[in-house]
């Protein structure tokens, strides 16, 4: 049976993102933004609860 590899979704999308050329620096800004807030999302998503637990 032949197993078909798929490209890594992310890798793609990153790549997709790189093709991608602000055409002024309005759409530079948004693209910057979006890329800021993913960063930030990722952060949030993989903080550590506080152990609260000695109190």
């Amino acid at each position: 049976m032949t197993e078909r590899i798929q490209p890594d979704k992310n890798l793609q999308n990153v790549v997709d993102e790189l093709e991608q050329a602000p055409v002024n620096s309005h759409q530079a800004q948004q693209m910057q933004q979006q890329k800021n807030d993913r960063n930030r999302q990722d952060r949030v998503n993989h903080t550590k609860p506080k152990d609260y637990s000695n109190r």
